[in-house]
């Protein structure tokens, strides 16, 4: 599996740039291997392609804190990310949803074993430490193509990831903002590596080879990245 690297590793980008990164890896780059590459984002949500925004997010915190919004053409849940926790963003060939889902979290199940990590899979596709969450997936297709995308959480803000997103009133009811937080769990809680260093063991172990994309297909990605920036697609939070 290639690693797709940017002419600019520190160069930081909005979130909408690398969910365009991975739809042109998928239509111009993939044809019979598979790419793989991790980023990470300043403070911002992200939401299912299904879902309504003000249903699924705090948008007057998000508001009051910089927290930009975005909408993903993949399902799913309502995500938090920010600059302490990874993004993975798997594309490969074939239609296969569930081999697709299965080969990717099996992978990332690898990585954290040789990190000294057991972890399980649930039938949800998420990355379970004991009872605990750390990793979700979602998936987007495309003719001949898969994206699965994953978060990692490596650290986060905490009080960021509970109020921007906004839990359903069910599941408040049931288990209370507490219990909220008591499902997830934080890699770094569970080894000494570093982010940077779990990073490269990451990329170590899942990857052979590296390519590096172009200014002008930077450029391109760009210029696709407009489709996630719509008014009707997306809502950036001034």
């Amino acid at each position: 599996m290639k690693y797709i690297a940017l002419p600019n590793e520190k160069e930081r980008h909005r979130l909408s740039f690398y969910l365009a990164m991975e739809e042109y890896v998928a239509r111009e780059l993939v044809e019979q291997e598979e790419a793989f590459f991790m980023w990470q984002v300043a403070p911002s949500v992200i939401f299912g392609r299904n879902q309504v925004a003000a249903n699924e997010v705090n948008m007057e915190y998000c508001r009051e804190h910089g927290i930009e919004v975005y909408r993903r053409k993949s399902g799913g849940g309502c995500v938090y990310a920010d600059e302490d926790n990874v993004m993975l963003s798997y594309v490969t060939t074939g239609d296969n949803v569930g081999f697709t889902f299965n080969r990717f979290v099996n992978m990332l199940m690898l990585v954290l074993r040789k990190a000294g990590i057991e972890a399980t899979s649930t039938t949800h596709n998420d990355i379970m430490i004991g009872d605990r969450k750390v990793s979700g997936t979602a998936f987007y297709h495309l003719p001949g193509r898969s994206i699965v995308h994953a978060t990692m959480l490596y650290d986060t803000n905490m009080e960021h990831m509970l109020h921007a997103i906004t839990p359903s009133r069910e599941k408040l009811q049931k288990k209370g903002i507490e219990s909220v937080r008591q499902r997830i769990t934080l890699l770094k809680d569970h080894t000494q590596l570093s982010l940077a260093e779990f990073k490269a063991l990451t990329r170590e172990t899942l990857c052979e080879g590296e390519l590096t994309l172009t200014a002008r297909q930077v450029a391109d990605i760009e210029d696709l990245e407009q489709s996630y920036l719509r008014q009707d697609f997306v809502r950036l939070l001034k």
